[in-house]
């Protein structure tokens, strides 16, 4: 028991009710574990799989995972933290990205072992009189002291009656899955709440929440985001992924261990034991790297990774496979930053602007700190930062 309590624990942020989850684990059967998300993008990264890596945790301690698909929710749009009305998504968002969701998952999770759910499965089938039933559990107040109800509320922004569906049905979900845990990001704390209140309501136990952290990105300090550029795919090639691992902080490579790692607590403790005796944190580092990249690609492909790796940064060399790209000129030339954006070396031209202020572009092993002019015909291989090359022909 406390040693299935202290694995469901780790990494967790709240534990709703604790002494209900050690009632629920005396009963020796297995527990009903819900995750709930929703598909409003078609790619993990690795801030996503902290809540994946708990629940095949959960897995591996032989509970019944039960992976809910949003489709219905989606099409409502998840207004948490959000300052605005969020678009919804239609149809055919939904159903392009529920299916790209359940291919990455089953990096982490067993799919044998897995039982994936859609809420459209039920909610199409309520009638409007159920819905409204539904609504009548909760009540504005209630609703309202949600963090960012509370603000839209106070600032005088507009909130859509259909918004405080979203948690309502969430909820409801709980209710019809009959779970005994949910787990979510510590910024789903009033919604999974809102489960356990209607699940009381339905004359159910209610369902223990666990909250998980909202995983720092590679700066750091903010949460990552695709948005913000410092996020890791889980998609991404295992060169890129390996690379992106090896640029995190000393500090926080520790912070990745506990989330992310499946090696157990007490492993983690004698590796930082060992950078305390003098081992190099980049040595623990390649640990880190080389699990994270096997995952999602393969040992092989992480062994690969790590050898290029020291290569490519301890010896100068490039890659042995750099991408060949095409990029199209006017009037017989291109932009440097330009070319780097539309090589997929850069985000923006801005993006590509300031790395060649930086220093940080190469032509061909060249370093270039000033904008220039690339000529049609020209073939070179371009290098953004340590870890971006393509060779490009300017058409």
């Amino acid at each position: 028991m406390k040693e299935a309590l202290d694995i469901i624990k780790r990494g967790t942020v709240d534990v709703l009710l604790e002494e209900e989850i050690i009632k629920k684990l005396a009963e020796k059967r297995p527990l009903k574990i819900k995750a709930g998300f929703d598909p409003t993008a078609p790619d993990l990264h690795l801030g996503h799989t902290v809540l994946l890596n708990k629940l095949r945790q959960f897995q591996d301690l032989g509970h019944e995972i039960m992976f809910l698909i949003g489709d219905f929710t989606g099409m409502i749009g998840d207004p948490t933290g959000k300052s605005a009305t969020r678009p919804a998504l239609t149809r055919e968002d939904v159903e392009e990205n529920a299916k790209s969701y359940q291919e990455q998952t089953f990096k982490i999770l067993d799919p044998d072992k897995t039982k994936i759910m859609f809420n459209s499965t039920w909610m199409n089938k309520m009638s409007t009189a159920d819905l409204i039933q539904l609504a009548a559990k909760h009540t504005v107040a209630r609703m309202l002291e949600r963090d960012d109800f509370n603000k839209r509320y106070k600032s005088g922004q507009s909130i859509a009656i259909h918004e405080f569906l979203y948690p309502l049905i969430q909820g409801y979900d709980s209710v019809v899955m009959e779970a005994d845990v949910e787990l979510g990001g510590t910024d789903q704390k009033f919604n999974l709440l809102v489960g356990r209140q209607l699940q009381e309501a339905w004359g159910q136990k209610p369902q223990v929440v666990l909250t998980m952290p909202i995983l720092e990105g590679l700066d750091g300090v903010q949460k990552m985001s695709k948005s913000l550029n410092n996020y890791i795919g889980i998609t991404d090639p295992a060169n890129e992924m390996f690379g992106k691992i090896m640029s995190i902080s000393d500090e926080l490579m520790w912070r990745y261990f506990e989330l992310l790692s499946f090696k157990s607590l007490l492993e983690i403790e004698k590796l930082k034991t060992s950078t305390e005796e003098g081992v190099n944190p980049r040595d623990v580092k390649f640990i880190l790297a080389e699990e994270i990249v096997g995952r999602f690609h393969s040992a092989s492909d992480a062994v690969k990774a790590r050898e290029e790796f020291i290569g490519r940064f301890q010896k100068g060399a490039m890659p042995d496979e750099i991408p060949e790209v095409k990029v199209q000129s006017i009037k017989g030339v291109i932009r440097l930053a330009n070319l780097l954006k539309e090589a997929g070396l850069t985000s923006s031209t801005s993006d590509a602007n300031r790395m060649i202020k930086q220093g940080a572009v190469k032509i061909d092993g060249e370093k270039i700190s000033e904008q220039k002019d690339v000529e049609k015909g020209t073939v070179s291989v371009f290098q953004v930062g340590k870890r971006k090359f393509a060779k490009v022909e300017v058409m």
